[in-house]
């Protein structure tokens, strides 16, 4: 599975809610880094930390309950082990408010497996909407 692949086939597991493909598609020791001033910002060191303390405490804890965004791909461009993916991310908040955001990520993928993630987002919209 090439770079591009593995970006992808993550992005759909996002999108389909199985956690054993997003667990599967990082290295152990990946990082993601989110930008900005937020109660999210930082860089999450390791698989599990990524997967449990970013994503998931993210999810469960700022969208309604028994929900999760909706996250679709919008743009894939890979050179070598490097992919720039794009994605919306909708969903209702915990609060009541629509999140509707675009996102885009720059992953470094190694022997299958996610190394690093750069993510970039409207982060006003995210602290309006989700922190707000």
């Amino acid at each position: 599975m090439n770079a591009k692949d593995v970006v992808v086939r993550y992005v759909q597991a996002v999108a389909d809610g199985d956690l054993e493909t997003i667990k599967d598609s990082f290295a152990e020791d990946a990082t993601w880094t989110y930008p900005g001033d937020l109660p999210l910002t930082g860089t999450w060191k390791g698989r599990d930390a990524i997967v449990d303390d970013f994503l998931g405490a993210a999810t469960g804890n700022l969208f309604k309950p028994g929900t999760a965004p909706e996250v679709a791909l919008v743009n894939v461009i890979a050179e070598g082990d490097q992919v720039l993916a794009e994605w919306t991310a909708k969903g209702i908040t915990r609060s009541g408010k629509i999140y509707d955001n675009r996102c885009a990520g720059i992953y470094v993928v190694r022997d299958g497996k996610i190394v690093s993630v750069r993510e970039y987002a409207d982060t006003q919209h995210v602290e309006r909407t989700l922190f707000g």
